[in-house]
């Protein structure tokens, strides 16, 4: 049911792409839609301030046994939780990311729930030697 959904969103991005259907249009857009997701979350930040950033030198101890141990000293810098409105813009415009994602995949004949699986069971398979 999954990949129905998946296929399904990569098939109407293709029945509404129409402007933008040049692969350098695609990619053009793909590059803003990134940039507009960062952007949502800075905002969030700066001018929202429901999200906070306090970030310092990662502290490890000599002696770590586990990957499971490691992930106790890692920290995403991140102090705080999206309001509603902004956890709305991020929705968004991870939307739009996603949707000249699927476009990009259409331009290229490829599947966007291809791309999915491979990368789930290359992250599966290789765990924490997938850390890219």
């Amino acid at each position: 049911m999954k990949d129905l959904i998946c296929d399904e969103f990569q098939n109407v991005v293709g029945d509404l792409l129409i402007r933008h259907r040049s692969i350098l249009d695609i990619l053009s857009k793909l590059s803003e839609s990134n940039c507009r997701v960062n952007r949502a979350v800075v905002k969030s930040v700066t001018d929202c301030g429901c999200l906070s950033i306090q970030a310092n030198k990662l502290q490890l101890p000599d002696q770590i046994d586990s990957f499971e141990e490691l992930k106790q000293y890692m920290d995403s810098h991140l102090k705080g939780h999206l309001c509603p409105n902004c956890e709305e813009v991020v929705y968004n415009e991870l939307g739009k990311l996603l949707f000249y994602t699927a476009a990009l995949c259409n331009t290229l004949d490829i599947s966007l729930y291809d791309v999915f699986i491979k990368e789930y069971k290359k992250a599966n398979t290789l765990g924490i030697f997938n850390m890219t």
